[in-house]
């Protein structure tokens, strides 16, 4: 069984300059990541590659030991880019330069890095243990619910529930989840059906504990404060 390992990191943040590299807890914020892809791969004898357009992002990575010979082209470093067709050149280029076909492809974002080795191995034991699963991605519980608290404009111009349904209590409707982007798992047959992350073959893993993606400087300064407190109530 074979598993690359992908961290993604553009050069460019409107929401938080730089943040890729910021240092959170006096550490560069993408260091949390590729410690955690560091023990993923003792584990499992996975392979981990950067994908990044930024010469400074590329150096202080290699600084903390992942070394990598890719370069993402301009046209997969816009904001518009789909974070799928960039793993996928990535994919392509480590199979190429490896003469290997990967089976598995664990993603993990460096803005969301409130996981540990225990959620990434339980996630891979999960999506190994069902054949027909294409994908699995992380979530939480939802603090809102599109059947019971949660509203859109609807044609004649007011405001109705998201999906319809009888509850008389947000408790009572069906459970929903929040893609914390943290960190997705695609078997390699995924990419070659062309599918999109959600899909009717996606699992998901809900984790136990915190986890939430850092799209302002005020997630920034929150994250900093319950790691620095010691308020996470769980090991990185």
């Amino acid at each position: 069984m074979k598993v690359l390992i992908t961290i993604c990191a553009r050069g460019g943040s409107k929401g938080i300059p730089g943040k890729n590299i910021r240092l959170m807890n006096n550490r560069p914020l993408i260091l949390y990541t590729i410690e955690i892809a560091n023990a993923f791969a003792r584990k499992y004898r996975g392979d981990i590659s950067l994908s990044t357009d930024d010469e400074e992002i590329k150096l202080i990575a290699q600084s903390y030991g992942l070394i990598t010979k890719y370069q993402r082209p301009n046209h997969l470093a816009t904001d518009d880019t789909g974070k799928l067709l960039v793993i996928e050149d990535l994919l392509i280029f480590e199979e190429s330069r490896k003469k290997i076909k990967y089976d598995y492809i664990l993603d993990l974002d460096v803005s969301s890095p409130l996981r540990n080795l225990s959620d990434l191995t339980e996630s891979f034991e999960l999506i190994s243990n069902d054949l027909r699963a294409l994908n699995l991605f992380s979530v939480n519980p939802s603090n809102r619910n599109p059947y019971f608290n949660m509203v859109e404009q609807q044609q004649n111009g007011y405001y109705g529930l998201v999906k319809k349904g009888r509850f008389l209590t947000r408790q009572s409707s069906p459970k929903v989840y929040d893609l914390n982007a943290s960190f997705y798992i695609f078997k390699r047959e995924f990419f070659e059906e062309g599918c999109s992350i959600i899909n009717d073959r996606s699992m998901i893993y809900i984790m136990p504990h915190i986890c939430f993606d850092l799209d302002e400087l005020i997630d920034f300064d929150f994250m900093e404060y319950l790691l620095i407190n010691n308020k996470l109530g769980f090991d990185l």
